[in-house]
């Protein structure tokens, strides 16, 4: 025999801390027969026989003295890879990278950051901006945790739903179209718009319909930051599309007002907390994903749950 296996290296630890080949059968859930058959082959392995039989015991050899202690380690070092040691998120010392939008930074982090560190007073976040076309390539960046608009779980990440709602077309307080109840499409193509490239795809929609429609709308500013594109929406004509629950907020903190899109059908954006496949079993980050996705779902600041 070339190689002993782990069902074997079982076998003789259970056999040398029992010294009987009954006991040891039942320990390990295996007939008699099968219990001696395995000792059989430890003693060709080891070319010892390990057990002597005297009366009703059995006695260990020599070589099986010297075998105990050494084996005992191999199945605790064994176990170790296998099972997981006690977690104490308390005692963690960690940083984690978490991508999102400015919005989530600013008006989610401050809470999100309180009571993660309540809990796990030693994990630090590293702030990334989301970019759409990070979903392809997520595990080889140094990203543990996305959070984003998305239609579906794309292949090879993981997701925990955060809640949905639909967009709706943002504009200051002042603006001609802020006294119209319901503006149509004729009267809303006629000013310029904000777009807001970061985070997920929150205005395609528009431009696809716009396209049906055989007009199109002028860009007027393009900028990677919601805090940005509320403060130029507020101080000019440019309108905004952006997610409801995003737009109720921002209209509490700045003097801007929004309203439905009733012109055309809309779609519904999902939200998600993302990670890669590679992170999925690393039991600090299953701890802190979990967390965060309660908090961030909890949040005021968020998109409501689906009931």
């Amino acid at each position: 025999m070339k190689h002993l296996n782990l069902n074997l290296l079982r076998s003789l630890a259970v056999l040398l801390e029992q010294r009987n080949v009954t006991h040891a059968a039942d320990k390990l859930y295996l007939t008699q027969s099968a219990m001696s058959r395995q000792l059989s082959q430890l003693r060709d392995f080891f070319d010892d026989e390990l057990l002597v039989r005297e009366g009703n015991d059995y006695l260990l050899t020599t070589r099986a003295l010297q075998l105990k202690p050494k084996v005992q380690n191999l199945i605790t070092d064994i176990s170790d890879l296998t099972e997981e040691a006690l977690f104490n998120p308390y005692k963690i010392q960690r940083k984690f990278s978490f991508a999102c939008t400015d919005y989530v930074a600013n008006f989610i982090f401050p809470d999100l950051l309180k009571i993660l560190h309540q809990q796990a007073p030693s994990i630090d976040i590293s702030y990334r901006l989301w970019q759409p076309e990070w979903f392809n390539n997520l595990g080889s960046l140094p990203i543990d945790f996305v959070t984003t608009m998305a239609s579906e779980i794309p292949e090879n990440l993981y997701g925990i739903y955060l809640g949905e709602d639909s967009p709706v077309l943002l504009m200051a307080n002042s603006h001609p179209l802020a006294n119209i109840e319901q503006p149509d499409l004729e009267q809303v193509i006629n000013f310029p718009f904000i777009q807001i490239t970061a985070g997920g795809d929150k205005d395609t929609f528009f431009d696809s319909y716009l396209r049906q429609q055989k007009c199109q709308r002028r860009i007027a500013f393009e900028v990677p930051f919601f805090t940005s594109a509320f403060n130029v929406c507020a101080g000019s004509n440019m309108l905004l599309i952006a997610p409801k629950h995003i737009a109720i907020n921002a209209a509490q903190v700045h003097p801007i007002t929004w309203r439905e899109i009733s012109f055309m059908e809309l779609p519904t954006h999902s939200y998600y907390l993302f990670w890669h496949s590679i992170h999925n079993s690393d039991q600090g980050h299953r701890w802190a994903r979990e967390l965060l996705a309660e908090i961030i779902s909890k949040s005021i600041f968020s998109p409501p749950a689906m009931q």
